[in-house]
């Protein structure tokens, strides 16, 4: 299973609407055949990747894979049926499936005749899909906000006046997270005023290729800005409601999405319950004055759970993981970002 887990997450295996999945097939003596791992939404499973490097000595076989193996038929057929086509004696897996329409498969391969075991490492298994799993079960992406503020609580400097507040480490540590989703999610007073890029630098582009750059307001978008280049797909939402949009991008195939938006923006997300986990960077700098990180307002009440603390140079970290996540769907959104 550790080796099925390592599968899951190899570079090449894509975030995004399907899970990340490996597997490992052994024969009926339990030695190594061969393995795999999903590349993405339209692409043969890992089961099926595997399957089909064992061939016929697969027959009265192991296969160990990550997540339970799915039941429907989508781009691609059910792994189940491949599973039981191929002759595999035993089953064993991480996590269960959390999903309607593809969960069921242990009970299908039960009924086949097929020895499941369930559960095995499952704590690593569920890490591999954190925000996914998250996503699945609520109908709409997992969302990472990310507020970067000064010693003083500042998100800009006298009058608005835009100022650099954290230093290269965290710098990184942005482009790493947003290399990690699907989708970054802005406002137009951001785009205004600072006229970003919202594009993964600094650290390898994912597979898929760069987030879809979202931008949510009514206000125009000058055609110079860098938003509207061709570096990352852009779509402009005339909308400020959360729940309209994280709907509209999970039927994009989103499931992890990174807010990096103004005060105004934030705080609507915040209220409307959809931020998942604050990445609050607590950069080393005082400004003295300038608008803070959230607007005046009625009070917001967020409890919740401090997962990670890392110091990112002279800046601050802090992994906030907020309570109106799912009982056990995922204790930390990002595990692989913890600190050690």
């Amino acid at each position: 299973m550790d080796r099925a887990v390592q599968l899951a997450t190899d570079p090449r295996a894509p975030r995004g609407e399907n899970p990340r999945v490996g597997c490992v097939i052994l024969d009926s003596s339990g030695e190594f055949l061969s393995e795999g791992f999903h590349a993405g939404a339209g692409t043969p499973h890992a089961e099926v990747v595997a399957l089909q490097a064992a061939g016929r000595a697969a027959a009265g076989g192991t296969a160990i894979v990550t997540l339970e193996p799915c039941r429907h038929t989508g781009r691609t057929g059910p792994c189940t049926k491949a599973l039981i086509d191929a002759g595999i004696a035993r089953v064993v897996y991480g996590q269960s499936d959390p999903t309607d329409a593809a969960s069921g498969g242990a009970a299908e391969l039960r009924a086949a005749g097929i020895e499941v075991v369930a559960g095995i490492e499952e704590a690593a298994a569920r890490e591999v899909n954190a925000e996914w799993t998250v996503a699945v079960s609520r109908n709409r992406p997992f969302v990472t906000a990310k507020l970067a503020v000064s010693l003083d609580g500042r998100v800009a400097g006298y009058g608005g006046q835009r100022v650099q507040l954290t230093g290269a480490p965290a710098q990184r540590y942005a482009h790493e997270l947003r290399a990690r989703v699907q989708a970054i999610i802005t406002g137009t007073g951001t785009v205004l005023a600072d006229d970003p890029s919202l594009t993964v630098r600094e650290v390898p582009v994912p597979p898929a290729g760069q987030p879809l750059r979202v931008i949510a307001g009514r206000r125009s978008i000058p055609p110079e800005a860098k938003i509207r280049n061709d570096e990352a797909p852009t779509l402009v939402v005339p909308d400020h409601d959360p729940v309209a949009l994280l709907a509209d991008l999970y039927q994009r195939g989103v499931r992890h999405a990174l807010l990096e938006a103004g005060p105004t923006l934030l705080r609507a997300f915040l209220e409307a319950g959809c931020v998942d986990r604050l990445d609050y960077l607590l950069a080393g700098i005082w400004l003295g004055s300038g608008p803070r990180g959230l607007p005046p307002g009625p009070r917001l009440d967020l409890p919740g759970e401090v997962i990670e603390t890392r110091a990112l140079g002279q800046d601050v970290l802090i992994g906030y993981s907020l309570a109106n996540l799912d009982p056990g769907a995922a204790a930390d959104p990002i595990p692989s970002l913890r600190s050690a």
